[in-house]
């Protein structure tokens, strides 16, 4: 009886040991729950405020197009989110916290955009910004263009002058993609 009664009470302390246990060591890391399940690229015209495209890209499915001409300068702005019961939260701060680990690609496909990183973009600590706020001049576009985003995760080096200074595409290596965006460009 003595003998059960000790196991009794060393796994009766080990379970209190183990539920005391303070899990605030563990660094939270943004990415190991939630996905990002939505990016909202607003599009305002430079020359004309009143002239704004608001496309939301959900699920692997933009819900509009975006209207460009040649010509047309865009200050653009993406919100990344993340679904919490019926609504989406921006998780940008976090994004903004952990701008050392994230940088964003631009990339097009028929048509011709120039892409500046904007004055008011985060800066991340090796020098180059974030991409979360930039400016697109549209030299050309055909009916069937396409942008196409990324927010990359944990790349290895960034270069947000690539191709150019004047063109700020960004190119990464390593990493893996958040986001993974393609949306139509008219």
């Amino acid at each position: 009886m003595k003998k059960f009664l000790n196991i009794t009470l060393i796994i009766f302390a080990a379970l209190l040991i183990l539920s005391c246990r303070n899990d605030d060591t563990i660094p939270e890391d943004i990415h190991e729950h939630e996905e990002i399940e939505k990016m909202v690229v607003k599009l305002t015209n430079a020359n004309d405020a009143t002239d704004v495209q608001t496309i939301n890209y959900i699920g692997g499915v933009a819900d509009q197009h975006i209207h460009a001409e040649a010509g047309d300068v865009f200050n653009v702005e993406l919100d990344f989110q993340v679904k919490h019961d019926n609504h989406y939260d921006s998780v940008n701060g976090e994004i903004m916290e952990e701008k050392d680990e994230h940088f964003i690609t631009f990339g097009f496909s028929g048509a011709d955009v120039a892409v500046k990183r904007a004055a008011n973009d985060i800066v991340r600590t090796d020098g180059n910004k974030l991409g979360l706020k930039t400016q697109w001049t549209v030299v050309s576009a055909t009916s069937t263009g396409k942008v196409n985003i990324k927010l990359v995760h944990a790349p290895t080096s960034v270069n947000q002058n690539s191709p150019s200074a004047n063109n700020q595409l960004g190119s990464v290596v390593g990493g893996e993609s958040d986001v993974d965006a393609l949306i139509d460009l008219h």
